[in-house]
């Protein structure tokens, strides 16, 4: 599989083959090539269907029958390779070369691509384009940049400071403990503390234990399987305890939560019921709610289970089997390949619950868990041993 951007005879193409068909877009207009015109690039691909837009100007391959998930296991390169042989004769139209050019501000699914000195993997023979110390957007936060004898200078708006304005003026002498994320308040001309796991208190600088998490909003843990790399993923299982008196909320996504192709095995609420959606691969998200009643928002505990043979799935609530289903009779993938992430009550911060996962899940999670048991293990994980912000001691109380 491949899927591969590049300039030919003055023309943007996209191509990319999902394991059946190589399909290949190119743009109606050329790229000027006077060296001082920027230009907007998009392009991509949704299932097997791709889309290629050049300054606006849309292009379109309608879907036709066919695979429709990206399996690449390589590094991502931008305007080169380090070896012409990790080239797929299909994905250019002549020899490959190396582009010539500046690129600027890639976004590769929703995520900035940091085209610095010390972020890539590698590279070689790439400069500054603007040609200055200032360069692209080193001054955040509509920072203004001026080139200095040592280097440059950046002239910060109002409310933001450092060297490179990167720092709000609320936060620039908080008193955030370990770890801990400010949160600045202009409104109020002050700032919150977010604690990393373990941590509570105004200012984030009590140490706390519990086997019981409570989440208040904008929480998660993110916890990585230890064990993952000697799992059958064909047979997979999870059991966890929760209270809440919310209707809706995302409890646990085993999966990496980084594009539409990763597999996952979610739990959470929908509309005060328990849902549950696998994808084993292709993106065949299959949603499992049940709706015989309501019972999960009441503020009680409730034991779920959800167990994976394969492409069936039984789920159980309170030791009741309440959903069975073989979600592809035809058993083209089997395995739930969740690369070892499981995620508890949301997601890193600054990342919406709704958009990782398309809408399946609308908010984070409010209310308590504990006792997660993954597959036949014979021990409870332990969620405090996992990453994770703004989770507290549910332990006792409210």
């Amino acid at each position: 599989d491949f899927l591969c951007i590049s300039l030919l005879n003055g023309y943007i193409q996209l191509r990319y083959n999902l394991g059946d068909k190589t399909v290949i877009l190119q743009t109606f207009q050329k790229v000027r090539a006077n060296g001082n015109t920027w230009h907007s690039l998009k392009a991509g691909r949704a299932g097997n269907e791709g889309y290629l837009d050049l300054d606006g100007i849309n292009v379109t391959q309608n879907a036709s029958p066919g695979m429709s998930a990206l399996d690449t296991h390589t590094d991502f390169f931008v305007g080169g390779v380090s070896s012409l042989n990790l080239v797929n004769s299909m994905a250019v139209g002549n020899e490959p070369t190396g582009f010539t050019g500046c690129i600027r501000e890639i976004v590769i699914n929703n995520r900035v691509l940091r085209l610095t000195v010390t972020d890539p993997k590698g590279g070689a023979n790439v400069g500054d384009c603007d040609g200055t110390a200032c360069g692209y957007t080193v001054c955040k936060n509509n920072g203004t940049c001026q080139v200095e004898n040592s280097g440059f200078s950046c002239s910060c708006p109002q409310e933001w400071t450092g060297s490179t304005c990167e720092q709000s003026v609320h936060c620039s002498q908080n008193r955030c403990g370990s770890q801990a994320l400010c949160i600045p308040q202009p409104a109020l001309f002050s700032y919150t503390c977010v604690c990393a796991l373990g941590w509570s208190g105004k200012y984030c600088d009590s140490k706390i234990k519990f086997f019981i998490a409570k989440f208040v909003g904008n929480s998660y843990i993110k916890y990585t399987d230890p064990y993952y790399g000697k799992r059958d993923l064909q047979y997979s299982r999870i059991s966890l305890n929760f209270t809440t008196n919310q209707t809706e909320g995302l409890i646990v996504w085993m999966g990496k939560g980084e594009d539409e192709d990763n597999d996952f095995l979610a739990i959470g609420l929908a509309n005060g019921t328990l849902k549950v959606v696998i994808n084993l691969g292709e993106r065949i998200s299959v949603p499992l709610i049940h709706s015989k009643y309501y019972t999960c928002c009441d503020e009680r505990w409730h034991f779920v289970t959800v167990v994976q043979n394969q492409t069936c799935i039984k789920v159980y609530l309170d030791e009741e089997l309440i959903l069975f289903e073989d979600i592809d009779p035809h058993r083209k993938y089997t395995a739930l390949n969740y690369g070892g992430i499981c995620y508890f009550g949301g997601f890193e911060i600054g990342r919406k619950v709704n958009i990782v996962t398309t809408g399946l899940f609308q908010k984070e999670f409010i209310g308590k868990i504990k006792d997660v048991v993954l597959f036949q293990d014979s021990k409870k994980i332990q969620l405090m041993k996992g990453e994770g912000y703004n989770v507290y001691n549910g332990n006792y109380g409210n």
